[in-house]
This record gives structure tokens, C-alpha cells and sequence, in this order.
């Protein structure tokens, strides 16, 4: 079984006297599509620089179907990870065209789609000869997706996509997304921001805090079983007495919380409590961000 994932154990990643990632366990299964979510510095960046072996890890493994990824041509040849590019950078990425950069990426990917390519230049209406240097935010994202897209790789990671893309460009491009996981059966681990407009693609989602993975789920079922519920603060808890709470709201006598009904647990409303469903992006809030007192 475990030779048909991407595997990473006891990941640890330190920068000078901070593990920017501390003991990290994932499991990455063929077929799926992934959301990596966590607030700016949770480490979603690093995890998947060393997932795809462009960063070292200062302790752990990385397996791609049961071979270890670091310096290892036949194992990253399944794995693609198209991260945003340096413009900024004249002597490197910055300094090439759009063809260029292309020609160099399909280089490192054995099964580069070429039509693929030529056929997402023309829909996102890139010119070729274009240099990194001279291109927008929206249209380096617009590379990055062409990389990823036209990689074929059977693990492939995208760093927040969409940056800088209006809302034609991201809708066109969750469809391109779509049609190619259709067709192909690849894994995608999608890192983002913009959390309940990708939700809807996500089969499981991850979330990173803090340098730790504080859940892993089917994206479903963990809003089939996340609510929010308020009203008085004495009527709020006795209803909610023993159940697994994750965010709290308090406003004078009123209180607000949401929790994660286990297996057996059920919340129905009354006149005095209120019982809502909570998106992805609430889930989120609720376990990265801060309580309100």
C-alpha cells in the first residue's frame, strides 16, 4: 500500500534556532486532490519544497512510492512542484521568456505534455516571447499553472495559483484543474488563500499551523459534522456540553462556539439556541485563528 503514496515522516525543518515545520506525518494517496491550508509563515511553502526534494529536511523522510526523493531522479520524476516565480531575478528565472522557461521545465519532466502547453498559452493569451521580467502577477500565475498542468506528474503541487488572477481566469482555471484529474488520475496539492472559492474541488483538506498538521479530512465530512452554535451563554453550553469546541464567541450574556460533532453527536435548533453550517473558511478561523472574549 504505501508504494502507491507520497509519504513524509517526522518531518522536521529548522531555520537557525526555529523549526519552521516541527514533526510533520502526511500521507498523500494517488488520486485526490489536496487543499494545503494555514495562515502566512504556517510553513506550506517549506513542506512542499521538501516534499518535492528542492529543500533539504533538517530531519525526516520523504518517499515517493516507496523510493526516498532526495537527490533521486527516478522518484521526481513523478513529483512537480511549479512555486511562484522571482522576476526580480534578471540573471535567472526573470531573464527567460515564457518559451524558455517552458522548454527548461519540460527538461526535468519525462512526460511532458507539449500540446498542453501550447494549447494553455493560447487560452490565457501569453505571448511566448515574453520575458518573466516584464510579466504581471496574474500572468506569472498563469505560468506556473501551464508548468504544473503540462508536467503530467503524477504528484504535482501548486503554490497559491490564483494569485492575481480576476475571477474569469480562476474559474477557467479550476476547469482546466478539473478536466485534467479527470482524464488523468493525478494527485494535486493545491496551497491557497482563497479558501471557500477552491473548497468545492477539495476531496480532503490539510491544515497547517504553526509549523504542525492539526488536521487532516475528508473536506465533506468535516463540514457535514462542523456548526455553529449560539444564544445565551448558559443555553449554548448545556446544548453543547462535552462536544469537541474549536471556536468561542463571547458578547455580554450571549455566546457563540463552533464545534466538531463526533460519531453519535447531533445538534438540533430551538427557540432559544441557534444551529448553523459553517463553511471551510469558518473551520479554518475557528482553529487557526483567536478567540473573541
Amino acid at each position: 500500500m504505501s508504494k502507491e503514496k507520497l509519504i513524509c515522516r517526522d518531518i522536521v525543518k529548522t531555520y537557525g534556532k526555529k523549526d519552521v515545520l516541527s514533526h510533520v506525518d502526511l500521507e498523500l494517496e494517488k488520486g485526490k486532490i489536496y487543499g494545503l491550508i494555514g495562515r502566512n509563515g504556517a510553513g506550506k511553502t517549506t513542506l512542499l519544497s521538501i516534499l518535492s526534494a528542492q529543500s533539504p529536511a533538517t530531519k525526516g523522510t520523504v518517499t515517493c512510492n516507496g523510493m526516498p526523493v532526495w537527490e533521486n531522479r527516478e522518484a521526481l520524476d513523478h513529483i512537480c512542484f511549479s512555486r511562484e516565480l522571482n522576476p526580480l531575478n534578471a540573471a535567472g528565472q526573470g531573464g527567460y521568456s515564457i518559451k524558455e522557461y517552458l522548454k527548461i521545465a519540460s527538461v526535468f519532466m519525462p512526460n511532458w505534455d507539449n500540446e498542453l502547453a501550447k494549447h494553455l498559452l493560447e487560452k490565457f493569451e501569453l505571448e511566448p516571447k515574453k520575458r518573466i521580467t516584464k510579466l504581471s502577477k496574474g500572468m506569472m500565475s498563469m505560468v506556473t499553472i501551464i508548468t504544473a498542468l503540462a508536467s503530467k506528474a503524477d504528484y504535482t503541487f501548486l503554490d497559491e495559483p490564483v494569485a492575481g488572477l480576476d475571477v474569469v481566469m480562476r474559474e477557467y482555471f479550476y476547469r482546466v484543474l478539473l478536466d485534467e484529474f479527470a482524464d488523468s488520475g493525478r494527485t494535486f496539492v493545491i496551497s491557497t488563500h482563497i479558501i471557500e472559492e477552491a473548497a468545492d474541488i477539495f476531496e480532503e483538506v490539510i491544515m497547517l499551523d504553526k509549523g504542525k498538521i492539526i488536521l487532516k479530512e475528508n473536506t465533506q465530512e468535516l463540514l457535514d459534522r462542523s456548526r455553529h452554535v449560539s444564544g445565551k451563554a448558559e443555553d449554548v453550553d448545556a446544548m453543547t456540553a462535552g462536544m469537541k469546541t474549536i471556536h468561542v464567541e463571547k458578547m455580554g450574556r450571549s455566546k457563540g462556539v463552533t464545534v466538531l460533532l463526533e460519531q453519535g453527536q447531533t445538534l438540533k435548533q430551538t427557540t432559544e439556541v441557534s444551529v448553523q453550517p459553517v463553511n471551510l473558511q469558518q473551520v479554518f478561523v475557528s482553529l487557526c485563528g483567536k478567540e473573541v472574549e
